[in-house]
């Protein structure tokens, strides 16, 4: 790989890696062990690369990389004649991400819903005030974001599942 690139897989690594630092609260070292599996691919990323690649002691990949196996984040092949494990992003592991996001979506949808619903309660009293009614066009709008974001995943969720399907027919 020429000087550029792996100067520009680094900093996608450090970007990648502070991303899911917040967004899946994963220890530093563990998120750029993420980070730096996902940017290598498919044909998957030794121990020694993660050491030397990220600079940090082998324990410290190696506790990291025990984590984000039980996860289930990451996986390992082995190659014939060859010792050492690659490893790889585990597709289940994505699978269940984007359930968990689903889910969490689905928890936010229907809190919305019931406050709507409530609000509307509220507004068809005989006894409230114009002025004080409620305006539901935001919760609205955002049920209907999250019903779109919902499907748009769902269909992102079958197609990583069917390509796996066929990567192991």
């Amino acid at each position: 790989m020429d000087k550029a690139l792996k100067e520009k897989k680094y900093e996608l690594v450090e970007k990648l890696g502070v991303h899911f630092e917040h967004s899946q609260q994963l220890a530093p070292v563990a998120a750029r062990i993420l980070a730096f599996v996902i940017l290598t691919g498919k044909f998957g990323v030794t121990f020694d690369d993660l050491v030397c690649g990220l600079g940090a002691s082998k324990s410290t990949i190696s506790t990291h990389l025990n984590h984000l196996q039980d996860l289930q984040r990451i996986s390992y092949f082995t190659k014939k004649g060859d010792r050492k494990k690659y490893f790889v992003t585990n597709s289940d592991g994505l699978i269940q991400s984007i359930e968990n996001m689903m889910a969490q979506w689905e928890l936010e949808k229907n809190l919305h819903q019931e406050i709507s619903d409530y609000k509307l309660e509220i507004n068809n009293l005989e006894a409230t005030p114009a002025h004080l009614e409620f305006e539901l066009t935001f919760h609205e709008n955002y049920i209907k974001f999250l019903n779109l974001a919902l499907a748009s995943m769902m269909d992102l969720k079958s197609k990583i599942a069917a390509l796996k399907t066929q990567t192991l027919s």
